[in-house]
């Protein structure tokens, strides 16, 4: 009876095993793949009154797309036109912030305005984005270079 049970622990912890080893490598998969696609940095998202959400956001022509660091879609959780998305300010992380974030970020405060700023889950039309340095340059950078009349749509 002794033997049987160990025998019987013995393959639960192998199935344990084996579903853990599919699970990362399914994550690390859609990591790669997302990485693949080019213009992808690791960045934060907080909309106000919830927590640090950790992921992963490309840059695709007019949209800035937010996925989840640990998940499988291959969809962004999160996705912000260009012309809808304006950086307002950045300041360094608070003490609580590093710990969540890991060193070197900035945090940027952004702006959300017309379709955005009706998805945000508070409805106050702002989001935070965690990013290095050098990454928040690269977002100031593709948020400055849009296509010449890109926002004119916008106006009328």
């Amino acid at each position: 009876m002794g033997e049987a049970l160990a025998l019987d622990a013995g393959w639960l912890f192998a199935a344990f095993l084996i579903v853990l080893v599919v699970a990362a490598s399914g994550i690390a998969t859609r990591r790669f793949v997302l990485e693949r696609r080019g213009a992808t940095v690791e960045c934060g998202l907080r909309r106000p009154g919830r927590p640090w959400r950790l992921g992963v956001a490309a840059y695709q022509l007019d949209e800035f797309c937010w996925y989840r660091i640990f998940g499988l879609s291959m969809r962004p959780t999160q996705t912000f036109p260009r012309r809808d998305l304006a950086v307002v300010a950045h300041r360094a992380p608070t003490e609580q912030e590093v710990t969540i974030l890991g060193p070197g970020r900035v945090v940027a405060e952004c702006q959300l305005s017309g379709s955005a700023a009706g998805t945000a889950d508070a409805g106050t039309g702002t989001v935070d984005l965690a990013l290095a340095e050098s990454a928040l340059t690269g977002l100031l950078a593709w948020l400055e270079a849009a296509p010449p009349g890109s926002h004119l749509d916008a106006i009328s």
